[in-house]
Formats: C-alpha cells, sequence, structure tokens
C-alpha cells in the first residue's frame, strides 16, 4: 500500500536521463517511456535525486502558509538549522520573533525537544546495560526508513524515542491550548522542514500511530518571508529556550556530543550510512556506543529545502554556539513519557516476490538466473539501476529482458542473421576489435 511521498517527478522537466537511478540508495526508481518513476513503496524520500537531476525534475511538495487560515492560533516549531542560512545572525531570538510576523502566534524551538531527547538517552544508555550496542539514533526518518527496507536485523538498535519535532509538537500543543484556551482542533502547528523526509514524517510520522503536526513548510520559502520581517525586528524577546546542547542538533556530530561520552560515530550522507550500517551488520564496529546517522551532507542544514551551502551553514551555527548556555531544557518523568514511539517499528519488505514461500522461491531463483545471463555493467541503459534490479523487474513483469541493449544486440544478429549489430551500441559498449 503506497503512502504520500513529499518527493515528486515533475514529468516536464524529465529527459530520462537516468542520473537519479544510479544515486538512489532504495533503488526506488526507474526510466520508462523516457520519463522517471519513482516506486513509492521503496522511496524513503531522503532527496538525493533532488540534489543530482540536472534538469530539476524533482522537487520536495510541502504544505502552503495559506494553510495558517485554516486555524485560529498558529504555532511555529522551527528546525535549528534554520538559524545556519541568515549570514550575520548573532542572537536567534530575531529569527524567534521574526516568525511571529509572519503569521505565528508562538514558536516553540525543536532543539528544545531535542536537548530533552539528548537527556534522556544519555540516562538510558548509563542505567539501561540492556540495550543493543550501538545504540543508533532514530531522529532522522529517511535513515529509520532506510533501516527498516535494508536492515532489519538492526531495527531492535534504534532509539526508540520520537524525533524531537515530534515531541516537540506535541508540548507547543499543550502549551497553547493552556495559554488560549482554544481545543487542539483549532490550533494548527506547522514545522518548518529542512528536508522532504521530515515533511514526509509530518504527514505518515516514524513510530506513531497519528500525525502530531498540522503541516510542513518548507525552510527555503519560510527563508524568503522572514527576510524583510527579521529587519523589522529591533529588540527582540528573549522567545528562545535552548542552549548549544539543542542547536548543535543542526549539523552532523551535534546528536553525538550531546551524549558527553567519546565512543560514537556520526555519520552524514545517506551513502555513508549503508556503508556503516553495512559494517555494523557485519560486526565490524564492536567499540561503538552510539551511531547517529543524518541523510543529508553535514547534517540537516544540507536538506534540499535549505538556502546555504551546508558548509557555510554548519559553520555559521557553530559560531552562534559560542554565546550560548550549554542546555535550557530538561526532560521531566511527565515529557519522557511523551517520548517515546507508540507504535513499534517493523521490517518494511518492498517488492516481495510472493506471499507464498514456494512460488517466493521460484522467482527468486529465476532472478539469479536471469542476473547470471545479463552482462553485469550496471550501466542503467534499461531504464534500472543494475542488472540485479533488471532482473527483478523482468521475473515481478515490469519490464522485458530485451529492454537490456545487451540482450538487444544479441536478438538483433539473430534475426539479421550478419552477426553484426554492433552498430546500434553506445561506443562505450562496443566490442574491441581484434
Amino acid at each position: 500500500m503506497s503512502t504520500w511521498h513529499s518527493v515528486t517527478l515533475i514529468r516536464d522537466k524529465c529527459k530520462g536521463c537516468t542520473t537519479c537511478i544510479k544515486h538512489c540508495p532504495t533503488e526506488a526508481i526507474r526510466v520508462r517511456r523516457g520519463k522517471a518513476v519513482i516506486v513509492d513503496e521503496r522511496c524513503i524520500d531522503c532527496g538525493r535525486c533532488i540534489q543530482v537531476c540536472p534538469h530539476h525534475a524533482k522537487r520536495a511538495v510541502c504544505d502552503s502558509f495559506d494553510k495558517l487560515g485554516d486555524f485560529v492560533y498558529n504555532v511555529a516549531l522551527p528546525a535549528p538549522s534554520l538559524y545556519g542560512q541568515f549570514h550575520n545572525l548573532d542572537d536567534v531570538n530575531i529569527v524567534l520573533a521574526a516568525l511571529t510576523k509572519i503569521g505565528f502566534d508562538q514558536v516553540f524551538e525543536v532543539s528544545a525537544a531535542a536537548e530533552m531527547i539528548s537527556d534522556t538517552t544519555r540516562r538510558r544508555m548509563r542505567s539501561e546495560e540492556r540495550l543493543p550496542r550501538p545504540v543508533i539514533s532514530s531522529a532522522c526518518p529517511a535513515a529509520v526508513r532506510l533501516i527498516c527496507q535494508r536492515f532489519p536485523r538492526l531495527i531492535g538498535h534504534l532509539a526508540g524515542h520520537v524525533a524531537p519535532v515530534d515531541l516537540a509538537a506535541v508540548l507547543a500543543r499543550r502549551e497553547a491550548v493552556r495559554a488560549t484556551g482554544l481545543p487542539p482542533e483549532k490550533i494548527g502547528v506547522f514545522f518548518i522542514t529542512p528536508c522532504p523526509a521530515k515533511a514526509t514524517a509530518v504527514a505518515n510520522p516514524v513510530g506513531l500511530a497519528h500525525p502530531v503536526m498540522d503541516g510542513a513548510l518548507a525552510m527555503t520559502e519560510a527563508y524568503l518571508r522572514l527576510l524583510p520581517a527579521m529587519k523589522a525586528v529591533k529588540n527582540p524577546p528573549q522567545i528562545a529556550a535552548s542552549g548549544i546542547v539543542g542547536i548543535g542538533w543542526a549539523t552532523s556530530g551535534g546528536e553525538s556530543a550531546a551524549l558527553l561520552g567519546e565512543s560514537y560515530i556520526a555519520v552524514d550522507g545517506i551513502e555513508n550510512i549503508i556503508k556503516v550500517l553495512e559494517d555494523v551488520e557485519d560486526g565490524k564496529l564492536p567499540d561503538v556506543e552510539f551511531l547517529e546517522m543524518g541523510a543529508c551532507t553535514q547534517g540537516c542544514v544540507g536538506g534540499c529545502l535549505t538556502v546555504e551551502n551546508p558548509f557555510a551553514a554548519k559553520a555559521r551555527v557553530k559560531q552562534l554556539m559560542k554565546f550560548l548556555p550549554v542546555s535550557r531544557s530538561r526532560m521531566t518523568d511527565e515529557i519522557e513519557a511523551l517520548s517515546h514511539m507508540d507504535t513499534p517499528l517493523s521490517h518494511m519488505p518492498v517488492w516481495q516476490f510472493d506471499t507464498d514461500m514456494a512460488a517466493a522461491m521460484e522467482k527468486h531463483a529465476r532472478i539469479e538466473a536471469l542476473r547470471e545471463r545479463l552482462p553485469g555493467l550496471d550501466c542503467a541503459s534499461c531504464g534500472a539501476p543494475s542488472c540485479r534490479s533488471l532482473a527483478e523487474d523482468v521475473v515481478m513483469g515490469f519490464a522485458s529482458e530485451e529492454d537490456c541493449i545487451f540482450r538487444m544486440r544479441e536478438r538483433m544478429m539473430y534475426l539479421s542473421g550478419t552477426g553484426d549489430a554492433e552498430q546500434y551500441l553506445p561506443p562505450p559498449f562496443r566490442e574491441q576489435k581484434k
């Protein structure tokens, strides 16, 4: 059953160039009839295809600011990566105050909830000796969905708490209800997201039975609205409720540093995450206590819905942190009860060969046999990312064996009787003349 995804294709711009299928970490894209096709069941909304598409044919869909008009009272949840988008910013309160000038009545920092999550994770790792090592962060929804798809044996290693934005949303709504007396459904809670994975998680939360937010707003659009509003802020009120620990989550290594330990690895970039998870599965990292994962380069500051270069944004966040206290928000017993996932994570098998075991094994054997007959170049000319994936597509009825140009060459040679079909292949694939 497919779910809504933030990452979508703009068909008119797609040239069928196969760049996206070569970079998709879950092989969720095919090129068919000259256009890319995204397989919903495999997509984890990491946004890698958006970043690499030379024709800008992929985009992240978020909610419109017009949706704020559906509610009586609106709360903004700014991601800490938002602070790294502005030049010469020396006080986060300027950004927070400006948010109240562009349609929001209240602001609740996601970085404050991040400090609470860091607090409880730190205490759990010290007190619960049976936690499997390494404990894997569950903050990045793209990374969590990747584990549920490709590394199901590691699901038990996930920390099991909700993402900071989910906790922030619950706390913000409660606070707004107390402050206004309005019923919860009259209050709109909106996340300002740096990436499509978190936009998707707003509608389809990871580890939660029901959404806790009313929408996700693209950081790119919020940035354009904030620039003029920030210029009008002269003496901002002290709204900030987070310090170094929370704002540090914006960049790779920030979550790990907040645990005050040394045996951790912080990994950014979806390809790097896959390599490290493979090593964890193989038992090659026995000394690692905690594994932080961010699908985007340099962490959330590298999301494809941000404005600034991720390396420059990281430097700005680091500069901001120099003038902040270590932490401003702590976890309480009441809040900790809200921080746990209410729906257990489970394996998400994609393109299951068959519900019948015998039939599935028969299809698997056919896939392996076909893969052996294919050239093994993984050139993507067939519209699939690899020869293995083409074999799967053929057996599952989504493609033809002759989609492979090498198989087509053999077919043409047989039909023509000349034995010469090399001229119809692209130069890199022609056989070398003796």
